[in-house]
């Protein structure tokens, strides 16, 4: 194996270039990519839209239950192995989802691919990132956060060309692929779990020492960059609270994304109007993915959800009167902003709130909990539409979720731990 040097210019950077690629070919396992797939399935096999929703929120749902077992393996087998196991395998899911011919290939393909891609190779890069960084945690995940921008940029734009050119088997084998020969090997040779492992410490600097304040009675309060225990962490009212906020981003998020084109044509927008601002969210998103990263460390993080929330509700306000151009834009313009903070702050939270050690399966149940909203949103919309030929009551109905998630953020306050002494 080829020698690396660690005492140079900070080795993290080069943790977090790597991350941001790992985020990037999650690419194939969501659903930004997989919606430039359901007309041809339709097309190709007279499966209603119903079906195909169907079987992509159990498929996700499934995937999603199994995260939690995921992210133990992440603390046990470190990130680099999970890394090169789970590109490999996810390179395979995509080769399968090529030869799809019947409904249940069809939902083993999206169990696959949403396990693996959507789940997996998010998790493992942003638990990553946060064992090599405390201080400069936020930015860090900012530029790891650059690789799912221009993923969900670029992967719409590419599918489709590799789907009018050629076909869509081909374009699921591109992507396995390129899986194979670029980020596994990258993931193989230059991935390390830990800073202290090479000798280094978080940030390139002296390691963080954890803030106690003396309450007295031989206790102290330890702010949270002390490392908590996944159990000690769901005996807080933080915990299940931002996992609501994890939630109900990804249900909405992926009901809109995967329908978003008909949604659009529905409201007499053409299928290139919603490509326009499927890649001008991702745009937007870039550059307000690296203010995120500041403003983590300027303003409480709950208070960042809340105000996630409150773009939410605008959006769904705008998608039912969105039927010009110009809205369109504005709508694309408010989505990147909330998918900007939502991405950073989403990951952030969780090693900001209860530490590193145990990062893996703490987070684990943040993508479990993301992968499981995503799993409902499709549906939903789907059957709404084939019932009322109109998304306006689901689109009503969905405005509640937001409210939810701004009552959620309120409550996520940061916790402290006690620790007797």
């Amino acid at each position: 194996m080829m020698k690396l040097k660690f005492n140079q210019a900070y080795y993290g950077w080069l943790i977090v270039a790597i991350a941001g690629l790992g985020v990037f070919f999650s690419g194939p396992g969501q659903t930004y990519s997989n919606a430039q797939f359901i007309d041809e399935y339709i097309k190709d096999f007279g499966w209603s839209r119903s079906q195909v929703s169907g079987m992509y929120s159990v498929a996700t749902l499934v995937a999603g239950l199994a995260m939690i077992h995921v992210g133990k393996l992440i603390d046990r087998f470190g990130q680099r192995f999970m890394m090169v196991t789970v590109g490999t395998l996810f390179a395979t899911a995509c080769f399968f989802n090529s030869i799809v011919s019947s409904i249940w290939m069809l939902a083993i393909g999206f169990f696959l691919i949403r396990l693996l891609g959507q789940g997996s190779m998010t998790l493992i890069p942003n638990t990553l990132v946060a064992q090599w960084f405390v201080k400069k945690r936020g930015m860090a995940l900012s530029f790891m956060t650059l690789g799912s921008f221009i993923s969900a940029m670029a992967f719409p734009i590419i599918n489709t060309w590799l789907i009018s050119t050629w076909s869509w088997q081909v374009a699921w084998r591109f992507w396995g692929v390129l899986l194979l020969i670029t980020f596994v090997p990258i993931a193989f040779f230059y991935v390390r779990n830990t800073p202290e492992l090479v000798g280094l410490k978080p940030d390139g600097g002296e390691s963080n020492k954890v803030k106690e304040l003396k309450l007295g009675m031989g206790a102290t309060v330890t702010e949270a960059e002390e490392d908590w225990t996944l159990q000690e962490a769901k005996k807080t009212r933080a915990f299940w609270a931002i996992l609501l906020c994890v939630g109900i981003p990804a249900m909405v998020n992926t009901g809109i994304t995967f329908h978003i084109t008909s949604i659009f044509g529905a409201n007499g927008l053409s299928y290139e109007v919603a490509a326009v601002v499927l890649s001008l969210m991702a745009v937007i998103g870039i550059p307000m993915s690296l203010i995120s990263g500041y403003l983590t460390e300027q303003i409480k993080t709950n208070h960042l959800l809340l105000i996630i929330f409150v773009i939410e509700l605008v959006l769904l306000i705008l998608l039912l009167i969105t039927r010009q151009f110009w809205i369109a834009v504005i709508f694309g313009t408010l989505w990147g902003i909330a998918n900007g903070l939502e991405r950073i702050v989403l990951n952030v939270i969780w090693p900001i709130y209860f530490g590193r050690k145990h990062i893996g399966s703490i987070n684990g149940w943040g993508v479990t909990m993301g992968v499981l909203g995503s799993a409902f949103g499709p549906l939903p919309f789907g059957i709404g539409f084939d019932l009322f030929q109109s998304y306006t009551p689901v689109l009503l109905l969905t405005l509640v979720f937001p409210l939810i998630g701004i009552a959620s953020a309120l409550v996520a306050k940061k916790p402290v731990k006690i620790v007797s002494v």
